[in-house]
């Protein structure tokens, strides 16, 4: 196996961890009814989203070439808009409100994830660009 397969499959996994992690902290804080302000969704949406910014930092560190640095960084883009907007709001009402939790903490731990490893890969085509 590549090294650059090794990354997309690494890359995809990173993304499952996200999405299940998401899924799992969005019942966590839809179950208490303090919601994010009770101390053990918080602590665990603090682990949970340390771990996804150092497989951010490992990603970007590691697995970005040179071609998918333009339609990587468009995607992060993408990704922190939806993330920091309330673009999941109206799912905030009662019958549905689970999909609301749900949909909120898989995009915080996307962005978590993939925020970094822009950050690495657009200091990195930086510096390809000044050494041109």
């Amino acid at each position: 196996m590549e090294m650059e397969e090794i990354a997309r499959w690494a890359y995809v996994a990173f993304v499952a961890i996200a999405v299940i992690a998401g899924l799992a902290v969005g019942y966590m804080a839809y179950d208490a009814d303090l919601h994010w302000a009770d101390t053990t969704v918080a602590d665990t949406n603090g682990y949970v989203t340390l771990i996804m910014l150092i497989l951010g930092i490992i990603i970007g560190i590691t697995s970005i070439t040179a071609k998918e640095v333009t339609p990587f960084l468009i995607a992060t883009i993408a990704l922190v808009v939806a993330g920091i907007g309330n673009v999941w709001l109206p799912l905030h009402i009662d019958p549905i409100q689970i999909l609301y939790y749900f949909a909120d903490t898989i995009t915080r731990y996307i962005v978590a994830f993939a925020a970094p490893a822009a950050v690495i890969i657009a200091i990195k085509a930086v510096l390809a660009m000044a050494k041109d």
